[in-house]
């Protein structure tokens, strides 16, 4: 008879041997739970699944220091950094529920089914969540509980087996069911992959598109524009290698057709645009490099691209603006926002309502099928993918995903500029050549200047530029003699300012300092 206390019996403790297969089950259960609520919303809803709902969640809690930190230590990767921390944390509470089930159920169950429940909180969180997305945080929880309880009656029964016999039999019963239960988690998510069938049906969409002949081509790249210096980026970003920094943990799944964008608040009148409606338009080409507010001195977080797309200012005009309207909240199908100042999409730069990006389609992973691009601002207050509603209104109002956690309003692009050439490894002593890019979208770079340890600023071969809105390159032959050498760039904009050299972090509103290297010649 087990000795008692208060609060009920003592439990007694598990044989050795079942104490792995005790984990196992506990691992085993919430693979299978994940495994059938994403096969589930995969069917279901494409673009919104019990992990990506939860993820898309921690990263809106995350302070934003924090994210900064992230996007700096895992650059592009921070979301499968993201993933990767999840699947951990969900393992460790699996072992635990598979302990705990063993020895003080229904604590494992608790525990399998709180994650079902955040799922469902999450879901109901984000603005794809409706009632078929409700569904696979549900069944992932009761079919990861079911399973746990299964699986832990079988490890019961082998702690309770007191013959060699009788081990033996259960030992196999548990084997059998713990590896039937792993194959069942990889079945289904192999199955969910295959499922998965919105995205792939929307990339067929995607690929049938056929992008009009724009009304107005892009300026031609000037000749020169592109130095023949090896290791120097290419002047236009290919979409497979232009930066992506969003939080959108899964791309959003939209069919074009279906696709509707709407001009609301301070209008004279609400406008709903169709992407048909939008590729009858005359669509104009325009090269436009973007950054990210992320973006240290010296980073990567940018790209150059040519963009297809309608001017939003042709868009606001038909909507006609209210006075006092002084900023456009525009909201992605993900729910994320950015509030871009009005006299950046009413003015003369090309800000646009872009559908195609190097002459295709957008990318899904880059907006498609429309985001806007606005020239001179840092993405995170105007490069909005995925955008469905465009609200007039003004900055007194309302505020944005970023500016509510701390960054600046408006996010004007800082002048800056980067060494490409050479990089880290030692290089020959003799003369080497200096080369990178510069930036001050939507005014110009003007001169690029590079100084060797403590010397004097040396004017560096400026190429000629696309036009106000891209970066330039620029390179200059240097002389290094043998041993450490600090490389420095700066820039100087069309209006004659030059680079500031204070560090400055990202946060509020973008990095500033000048780019150095450390190289050593031999």
């Amino acid at each position: 008879m087990n000795r008692t206390r208060r609060g009920g019996p003592t439990p007694r403790p598990a044989p050795r041997h079942t104490k792995g297969w005790a984990i196992a089950a506990g691992l085993v259960a919430a693979a299978v739970g994940v495994a059938a609520g994403e096969l589930l919303a995969a069917i279901l809803s494409p673009s919104l699944s019990p992990v990506s709902a939860v993820g898309s969640a921690v990263i809106d809690a995350v302070p934003g220091p924090v994210k900064d930190a992230a996007i700096a230590l895992f650059g592009t990767a921070d979301k499968a950094a993201l993933l990767t921390g999840m699947a951990l944390i969900i393992a460790l509470a699996a072992v635990a529920a598979g302990w705990l089930e063993l020895r003080r159920p229904p604590a494992g169950s608790l525990i399998l089914g709180a994650f079902g429940a955040a799922g469902l909180v999450a879901v109901l969180s984000r603005p794809q969540g409706g009632l078929l997305a409700v569904l696979p945080p549900v069944a992932a929880g009761v079919v990861a509980v079911l399973i746990l309880r299964a699986l832990a009656a079988r490890v019961r029964q082998l702690a309770d087996a007191r013959t060699p016999e009788a081990v033996g039999a259960g030992r196999r019963a548990v084997l059998a069911a713990v590896g039937g239960g792993a194959a069942v988690a990889l079945l289904g998510t192999a199955l969910s992959a295959v499922a998965r069938g919105g995205q792939a049906g929307v990339l067929a969409l995607r690929d049938a598109v056929r992008l009009p002949v724009p009304a107005r081509a892009a300026a031609p790249v000037p000749a020169g524009a592109e130095l023949a210096v090896q290791g120097l980026p290419p002047l236009v970003t290919p979409a497979a290698d232009f930066y992506r920094i969003d939080t959108a943990l899964s791309v959003p799944v939209i069919d074009p057709d279906k696709w509707r964008l709407r001009v609301t608040g301070m209008v004279d009148r609400e406008v709903e645009l169709t992407f048909a409606d939008l590729l009858a338009k005359p669509l104009q080409e325009s090269y436009v490099t973007l950054a990210c507010v992320s973006n240290e001195v010296g980073g990567n977080l940018i790209g150059n691209a040519r963009w297809l797309g309608w001017p939003v200012r042709e868009l606001l005009a038909q909507a006609g603006i209210r006075p006092g309207a002084d900023m456009v909240l525009s909201t992605s199908r993900d729910g994320w926002s950015a509030s871009t100042p009005l006299e950046a999409l009413t003015d003369n730069r090309d800000a646009l309502l872009a559908v195609g990006m190097n002459g295709n389609p957008l990318p899904l992973e880059h907006g498609f099928p429309v985001r806007l691009v606005v020239p001179g601002l840092y993405g995170y207050v105007s490069a909005t993918k995925w955008v469905t509603e465009l609200r007039v209104t003004r900055f007194a109002d309302e505020t944005a995903y970023w500016t509510e956690r701390g960054w600046g309003e408006r996010g004007p692009v800082k002048l800056s500029s980067r060494i490409d050439v050479p990089g880290r490894n030692p290089v020959s002593a003799g003369t080497v050549t200096v080369a990178g890019v510069a930036w001050a979208q939507h005014t110009g770079i003007s001169a690029v200047q590079v100084r060797v340890d403590d010397g004097e600023w040396q004017d560096a071969q400026l190429a000629p530029g696309i036009s106000a809105d891209t970066w330039r390159q620029y390179s200059l032959p240097v002389e290094l003699t043998p041993g450490g050498h600090d490389l420095s760039v700066r820039a100087v904009d069309a209006n004659g300012t030059r680079q500031a050299e204070e560090k400055r972090p990202v946060l509020p509103d973008g990095a500033t300092g000048l780019h150095t290297i450390r190289v050593t010649a031999r």
